[in-house]
């Protein structure tokens, strides 16, 4: 695209969506190209919602993208919970808000933890156990990671009830078979692990999370596991 259709591009798009955090509780604190930074200080659940229904609006503007000759886009959003700080950063000439913390930094690493496991919503172990009624929401976990940056693994699980009506459905169906792949992922029983994820892949082969869980357990029964392995996903880059 050239420099003004970008403008045109991104305006478009965050017309869309920023009305929807504030309608759900939340604020805007930077947005960085097609990147937004939000905050949601009251509930977590407020967050969910406001994921969820952002990818209600793209696939609705996505509808109007295509009718008028533009590529559909997708959008991966990162949900963390944790203490941050709202201040001013800059010199006497610039100066602008920001919000600091460990907490925000995960949640960023989180977002692009989506284009990884092939998912539109993520959040922190953190996030799902601060909810009053998790069991609302179609949800699975995904992996336990350390993150570029942090030496401490979390939880990551995936949010579905953002995703496509027919792609939700297909995780949904072979979710009981993924999870049983990751029991035996974790248990070290690799053969029995890949018959579950292949499984899985044959309901639903566009499934990036059993994809990626396949080529790992093949990588350990040709090669064999790390002495120290603990089952965590040491991920060495920003994705």
């Amino acid at each position: 695209m050239t420099p003004q259709e970008n403008f045109n591009f991104i305006n478009s798009y965050l017309r869309r969506v920023s009305p929807i955090i504030r309608d759900n509780n939340g604020f805007i604190d930077k947005y960085m190209g097609d990147a937004i930074m939000a905050l949601f200080p009251g509930q977590t659940n407020d967050a969910i919602k406001t994921a969820i229904a952002m990818q209600q609006a793209v696939a609705i503007y996505n509808v109007d993208r295509i009718n008028s000759g533009y590529q559909p886009i997708t959008i991966g959003v990162g949900l963390h919970t944790g203490r941050v700080m709202l201040g001013t950063i800059g010199e006497a000439e610039r100066m602008e808000g920001t919000v600091i913390s460990d907490a925000v930094n995960l949640a960023a690493r989180l977002e692009g933890l989506t284009k990884v496991y092939g998912s539109s919503i993520i959040v922190s172990g953190e996030m799902m156990f601060s909810l009053n009624n998790p069991i609302s929401y179609n949800f699975r976990f995904l992996d336990k990671v350390k993150v570029k940056g942090k030496e401490e693994a979390v939880s990551v699980f995936e949010i579905l009830d953002g995703e496509p009506e027919e792609i939700r459905e297909l995780k949904l169906q072979t979710q009981t078979d993924f999870e049983r792949g990751l029991l035996h992922y974790h248990s070290q029983e690799f053969a029995q692990a890949k018959e579950y994820f292949q499984k899985a892949l044959t309901v639903n082969p566009e499934d990036k999370a059993s994809q990626l869980y396949l080529r790992r357990v093949e990588n350990f029964i040709e090669y064999g596991v790390p002495p120290d392995w603990e089952g965590i996903a040491i991920l060495t880059e920003k994705y």
